[in-house]
């Protein structure tokens, strides 16, 4: 048995009972109306140009094989409002997915549905289909803290705790209850975050003494701590400089030999930069100013994402036509 199997049975109380669907690869006939990566024109008046016939559809994501995730009419709500709705996308294994598009289109919302981190919203409601190396994270035998554990994550502003930085490291597996010498567990993720040799003389000190750039790889290295198969970031680099920026976009490119990476940046540069696909949202206008809801427009390999989009909305955007 692989890591990938190991990390999807871990999740489940009794694995046995999971519903596995071997048809996980949506039809991509030329001209479906369903086809991943691909929404319906906005109505004229609404803000954006139409999206024009699709003639290659190398923008659907058939071709990943074995994927980490996959979504099939995803949709999130607070509150009985939608805020993203249908998206479906499968995402590949040790490679770095992006999410881009403006602010309120429903990146952060998509990627907190892969570690179950909405269920810590009372008014979230979660629809449609999410599977973690063919598990259904939503079924009623899933264990959401081994979900987190599998699934670590990262936030836009770094928040270690007020403790020192061996017990930043160490409070994860700690609380899991992992086994082995906590020294190499901690050294190991400081490692793995590339900030051993700038912390290893002072694991005492409290984590709020560190630089901003090295908090972030702090929380990253927290993160790893656990050994998780895929590692969600969202917006890591928003509140650093950019040699901070730098040595976390070489770090995300070190980690995903071992580790699958989901991004969501506003920063166009950082996307072409790390992505290995890309996944543009837009804010889809209702009837009204207050019904924004968010929609997966185009998917894709990164180099075509940015060098010739399919839908004319994408170009518009990573062109800096709006956004």
């Amino acid at each position: 048995m692989d890591h990938d199997d190991r990390s999807a049975r871990g999740i489940v109380r009794d694995v046995s009972d999971v519903d596995r669907d071997p048809g996980l690869n949506p039809p991509s006939e030329p001209g479906a109306a369903d086809v991943p990566g691909q929404v319906p024109a906005v109505s004229l008046g609404q803000g954006h140009s139409s999206v024009p016939v699709v003639a290659n559809h190398d923008v659907v994501d058939d071709e990943i094989d074995d994927p980490v995730f996959v979504t099939e009419k995803l949709s999130v709500s607070y509150g009985g409002a939608p805020a993203v709705l249908d998206v479906s996308l499968r995402v590949p294994q040790k490679q770095i997915t992006a999410f881009i598009g403006p602010s309120g289109c429903g990146k952060s919302t998509i990627i907190r549905c892969f570690n179950r981190m909405n269920d810590l919203i009372p008014m979230a409601h979660v629809e449609g289909m999410v599977r973690y190396h063919g598990v259904d994270l939503y079924g009623g035998d899933i264990d959401s803290v081994q979900v987190r554990k599998r699934i670590g994550m990262v936030f836009q502003k770094p928040n270690p705790f007020p403790k020192s930085i061996y017990d930043n490291i160490a409070f994860g597996p700690k609380v899991l209850g992992m086994k082995g010498s906590m020294e190499q567990i901690v050294e190991q993720a400081l490692r793995r975050a590339s900030l051993w040799d700038d912390v290893k003389d002072r694991l005492d000190d409290n984590a709020f003494g560190m630089s901003g750039g090295q908090q972030q790889r702090l929380c990253i290295a927290r993160a790893l701590a656990t050994n998780p198969d895929v590692l969600l970031m969202d917006e890591p680099c928003s509140a650093l400089d950019p040699i901070s920026t730098g040595r976390i976009e070489d770090l995300m490119h070190e980690l995903k030999e071992t580790v699958s990476i989901v991004i969501v940046t506003h920063n166009m540069q950082q996307a072409a930069r790390v992505s290995d696909r890309t996944a543009f949202f837009i804010v889809d206008m209702g009837s009204s100013e207050e019904a924004r809801i968010g929609r997966l427009v185009e998917y894709g390999p990164t180099d075509r994402i940015f060098t010739n989009p399919h839908d004319i909305r994408t170009e518009e955007y990573v062109s800096g036509k709006f956004g």
